[in-house]
């Protein structure tokens, strides 16, 4: 399988801080990633990276051949982003909004229209489209968030905390959904919700101090420890920080 995310010895420090600390990795088409580590890991910062939106210290990060430094107009043309606390203008409706995404994002004349029904339909946001953004609830607010990330069908997916906020239902759509376009993109989702990545996700990086400290299936990293529970791996995985890589 093709390699879509390449990320080779990326780092990145604020002042005397490591926030992300040599990490490499590859996601190639059909993969989903969860990228796991407790707060303050690095995980934000690694997706802002990868996004174009932080400058890295050191390495390289590459989205479908292009530096996202180098090439960052053309590396975001083929990502989808969804970070934490996806921004949005609060006073546009949600089809006003997603119908400007659609335009800054190249479309014209009626592929617009088409574009923004197609996201509103995968993400189920037809019954709000008229409403402001401000006025939705949080749950709402994310899917409208997925919405735009998905909206150009991009070939990469990063997304940080996809199902926050959203009720039982709707994390069974969300990752119904994300399970559909799996075989197609390379998708990297961060989560803390640990069951998330047993429902969708095909393998799982747990970084802690900003370095990789397991890379794995989630039944490889289950078997890591005695009871086979991934909250369990994840505690001892997690504290204290690790010196190296553990193999699984």
């Amino acid at each position: 399988m093709a390699a879509l995310i390449e990320i080779e010895g990326l780092t990145k420090r604020f002042g005397t801080f490591t926030a992300v600390d040599n990490l490499s990795f590859n996601v190639a088409r059909g993969e989903v990633l969860g990228f796991l580590g407790p707060n303050g890991a690095g995980k934000s910062t690694t997706m802002r990276m990868l996004a174009g939106f932080m400058t890295p210290s050191a390495g390289t990060a590459r989205i479908c051949g292009h530096d996202v430094v180098e090439a960052s107009l053309a590396a975001r043309r083929t990502l989808g982003f969804l970070p934490e606390g996806a921004p949005t203008w609060p006073e546009m409706t949600v089809r006003g909004f997603l119908t400007f995404v659609a335009r800054i994002r190249g479309f014209r004349g009626g592929e617009i229209a088409a574009r923004v029904d197609h996201a509103v339909a995968l993400t189920s946001l037809s019954g709000v489209l008229l409403q402001p953004v401000e006025t939705l609830s949080k749950g709402f607010k994310r899917r409208v968030g997925l919405a735009q990330a998905l909206l150009h069908d991009p070939p990469v997916l990063i997304l940080d905390e996809p199902t926050d906020g959203l009720d039982p239902n709707q994390k069974h759509e969300v990752r119904t959904l994300i399970r559909a376009m799996a075989a197609e993109k390379a998708i990297v989702i961060s989560t803390h919700i640990l069951e998330e990545v047993d429902a969708v996700c095909t393998r799982a990086i747990v970084i802690a101090a900003g370095r990789v400290v397991a890379d794995g299936t989630p039944a490889e990293l289950e078997a890591r420890h005695p009871s086979h529970k991934l909250d369990d791996v994840f505690r001892d995985l997690t504290q204290p920080r690790p010196s190296e890589v553990e193999p699984v």
